[in-house]
């Protein structure tokens, strides 16, 4: 963690003694929010392109932010929620 001396976000340039630094891909990026990291790093849905900030639905060729979104694309077999098994 930088936190000592000021250090520059690479999205917005704000120098801020608070910034943090990313390791993703053998890249290290430095980030003064989690905003700034979300939007440089976190992946887009293949159907309405918002950020996949949380597990997201993967394909082999796309990823999605939820079912919906992949069921637009002709991908069926991917759910939102599972119902939980009844206990016998």
């Amino acid at each position: 963690m930088l936190g000592e001396k000021n250090a520059t976000c690479e999205v917005c340039g704000n120098s801020y003694d608070k910034c943090f630094e990313v390791k993703m891909g053998g890249e290290t990026h430095v980030f003064d929010s989690f905003e700034c990291a979300i939007h440089a790093l976190a992946p887009t849905c293949a159907h309405c392109s918002c950020r996949i900030i949380g597990h997201g639905m993967e394909t082999a060729n796309a990823l999605y932010c939820c079912a919906h979104c992949a069921a637009q694309h002709g991908v069926h077999s991917l759910e939102d929620r599972v119902e939980e098994k009844s206990k016998v």
